[in-house]
């Protein structure tokens, strides 16, 4: 087997017994890089620094000191700031900006003997569906369709450089940001393992903020197992960070025993929607199957305020991107476009410095933050939210965990969508109700499309309750059994 067909676990275990070393690792890994660079997974390499963290790791592991992610190589979304790394948000208006500090996550991760070897292409400051809003350009899915192979797809969004990098065997693993479904959705259309903690259990210390009370860093990997390791790495309570819940974090990988007897799985009847595609309604009934036949009670329930998320979501989010985004000016870091006067260079900063989907949020968000709109928008929509999660918490006395497709259709073709935003936002519509109630989900591969396109099957569990959802994750990765390779992947 090729080292970059390896996972998390399977490295582990071959470096522990000497087969292999993590520069060997890294090196293969680096040449898979090179060989995927088409599919623009990446805005910055960082592979001389990689080397360097390669051999520093088997120094360690020759000394006794292993970290969880010791000498896996992965890639970290260019919306984590890197000391010393060029730091995008995949924004022309961040141009040079070169953090003197670490983020949490990432900073969490070095410890743990992670090698990064580059920065990933994202949709800007995260808004977006596809991948296809990066001022760095879009990001190619390593996956065709069966009938029309020249077709570029995307890859989801807005974790899209991470989830193809992880698919095309680029690098082990990477990081990703969840706001509205920017991790799970990506890694639905890539065939990964895409996971969102709940809402407080991994710092934002450090990492670019796109709506400060839903965003959330998780995991990308190939199995469930690796998504268990490494979110073991990631996670952490921060006081640096106000929103971090001071919680133990809990060996994810040790509540994963394949067992699954007498866990009660939620079907929620507002997830059937009347235009699911035939397709997404047959694996989302056999991964209802899989789970009864592994011993877990099938129970049906109702989110009665789910039709709701969407658009509650996308006036929130919005409004907290339209504050957040203010602090880009063009005084003190990235980008300048100067004018006659102080206003005039905001404006032409901004003007050039923001591509037309994070204007368009930035407008939509001071529209319902504005005098005379707050009440009537921003405030029924916070309201709105409350009620998603006290369906939620309703829920939570029946059952233990929640079964839904992930997106509502496979990877699409770039440029299919882009000109409708309202078709691009329904990429969201399974997504969103888990990050409105900062409840932590789980994406898996679980079949193909009549394309030949990945499609995923979402598990959604009680806040602080990872270890569940690792546990019912796997036992839904076994019974799918997918373990197909994109056709764009290296080796």
């Amino acid at each position: 087997m090729a080292l970059t067909d390896l996972n998390i676990a399977e490295a582990r275990n071959q470096l522990t017994k000497g087969d292999i070393s993590a520069v060997d690792l890294v090196e293969a890994h680096i040449s898979a890089l090179d060989a995927t660079r088409a599919l623009n997974c990446f805005i910055t390499e960082t592979v001389e620094q990689a080397l360097i963290h390669a051999k520093a790791s088997d120094e360690r592991r020759f000394h006794g000191e292993i970290g969880l992610m010791e000498g896996i190589p992965i890639g970290m979304k260019d919306l984590f700031c890197t000391e010393g790394i060029l730091t995008t948000a995949a924004s022309h208006i961040l141009d040079g900006f070169t953090p003197p500090y670490e983020s949490t996550v990432s900073q969490n991760l070095l410890a743990a003997g992670a090698v990064v070897l580059g920065k990933s292409n994202l949709d800007e400051f995260a808004m977006g569906s596809s991948n296809e809003t990066s001022y760095y350009g879009p990001v190619v899915n390593p996956w065709q369709r069966i009938d029309d192979e020249g077709a570029k797809l995307v890859p989801g969004g807005s974790s899209g450089g991470s989830a193809a990098a992880v698919a095309a065997r680029a690098v082990m693993a990477a990081t990703g940001t969840d706001t509205g479904g920017s991790i799970r959705q990506p890694a639905a259309f890539c065939g990964i393992v895409g996971m969102k903690p709940t809402y407080g259990r991994c710092s934002r210390w450090g990492v670019i903020a796109f709506a400060s009370s839903l965003d959330q860093a998780g995991p990308l990997t190939r199995t469930v197992r690796d998504s268990a390791i490494m979110l073991g790495a990631m996670a952490g309570y921060d006081p640096k960070d106000s929103t971090s819940v001071d919680v133990p974090v809990p060996d994810y990988e040790a509540a994963i025993t394949g067992d699954i007897k007498g866990v009660k799985i939620g079907i929620p009847s507002e997830y059937r929607l009347d235009d699911i595609p035939r397709e997404i309604e047959k694996l989302w009934s056999q991964g209802i199957s899989w789970l009864k036949d592994a011993g877990a009670e099938i129970v049906d329930i109702t989110l009665p305020h789910t039709k709701y998320a969407l658009p509650a979501y996308y006036i929130v989010a919005p409004a907290e991107a339209s504050s957040n985004l203010a602090r880009y000016d063009g005084v003190r870091y990235g980008l300048r476009v100067e004018g006659d006067n102080l206003q005039e260079m905001y404006e032409n900063t901004r003007a050039t410095g923001f591509g037309k989907e994070v204007q368009r949020r930035i407008m939509i968000g001071s529209y319902v933050l504005s005098a005379g709109y707050y009440d009537a928008y921003y405030l029924q929509a916070q309201k709105v939210r409350t009620c998603i999660a006290e369906d939620f918490k309703q829920a939570w006395g029946h059952i233990d965990l929640v079964l839904t497709p992930t997106a509502p259709s496979a990877a699409f073709a770039v440029g299919e969508k882009s000109a409708d935003p309202i078709a691009m936002y329904l990429n969201d519509i399974f997504t969103v109700p888990a990050s409105m109630a900062g409840l932590p989900g789980i994406s898996v591969p679980a079949g193909l499309s009549d394309e030949g396109l990945p499609l995923g099957l979402q598990l959604i569990a009680k806040p602080f309750d990872e270890e569940t959802l690792f546990r019912g994750a796997d036992v839904l990765e076994t019974a799918a059994g997918f373990d197909m390779k994109p056709s764009l992947a290296a080796g």
